[in-house]
């Protein structure tokens, strides 16, 4: 069997072994990256950037992505791991949660947001691509991509170098890999299930990403970005939460 041949079997072999159904989303996910390995390359990605970065002493931010922190993760039943929490000095508004069990928000973000409900919508989107198991899967994805393109040279040993290319993050933990248009509004319904959970007023993700639309100069249309547009999300938005009945 020459090479050629083997190549288009071995990444049939693959996606059907690896395929895994997520009941939290509903659909089935690629998914090949050990989960120990993604949570190493976090740690190293949030040690890094404690050690480059400036964070914030200030008490009060410090306590409040904590209070509102915990609430999210409780609600969206993640409280197996030990969460840690950093304010970070940027002018960017911005916020991440890692699979490891982090949270970093900029103090731009939290001078952007007017309460804690919006607070709570940008936590409970990054949670969401947590249970959802985004980073794992568009790891996957590369990885996978990547056996296939070298040809199979050694099955085992491409799937380390595979592996080992898209794990070196560092620091750019989840720029590198950009989560897709679907990830990111599975996110989002994810998101405001958790908020109302946890207490938070749905309607507020909604009035959030309004104040994200206000804030951006010069927007990139939605064809030439991975992520939905603030238009196309914040309708997607109004509908899920009044299916729900929300408010």
């Amino acid at each position: 069997m020459t090479r050629t041949t083997l190549i288009p079997l071995f990444a049939a072999g693959l996606a059907l072994s690896a395929c895994a159904y997520n009941d939290t989303l509903g659909r089935d996910q690629f998914l090949i990256v050990d989960d120990r390995a993604l949570d190493q390359q976090a740690d190293a990605a949030w040690a890094e950037m404690l050690r480059t970065e400036r964070t914030s002493s200030d008490a009060a931010a410090n306590a409040r992505i904590r209070r509102v922190g915990e609430r999210i993760v409780g609600a969206a039943g993640l409280t197996d791991r030990r969460w840690e929490y950093a304010v970070f000095v940027s002018t960017s508004p911005n916020a991440f949660v890692l699979p490891s069990g982090k949270i970093g928000v900029t103090t731009s973000l939290l001078a952007l947001v007017e309460n804690d409900d919006q607070l709570a919508a940008v936590l409970g989107h990054e949670v969401g691509h947590v249970v959802a198991r985004h980073a794992a899967e568009r790891y996957s994805t590369t990885a996978a991509s990547s056996i296939v393109l070298s040809g199979v040279q050694g099955v085992a040993g491409d799937y380390g170098q595979a592996v080992g290319a898209i794990g070196g993050l560092g620091a750019q933990f989840g720029v590198l890999l950009p989560f897709s248009r679907r990830d990111e509004l599975e996110a989002d319904r994810l998101g405001v299930d958790y908020m109302e959970r946890a207490g938070y007023r749905p309607s507020q993700a909604i009035v959030l990403w309004r104040l994200m639309q206000q804030q951006r100069e010069g927007s990139t249309p939605e064809f030439a970005s991975t992520h939905p547009s603030d238009t196309t999300r914040i309708a997607a938005l109004e509908q899920y939460i009044a299916s729900r009945g929300w408010s």
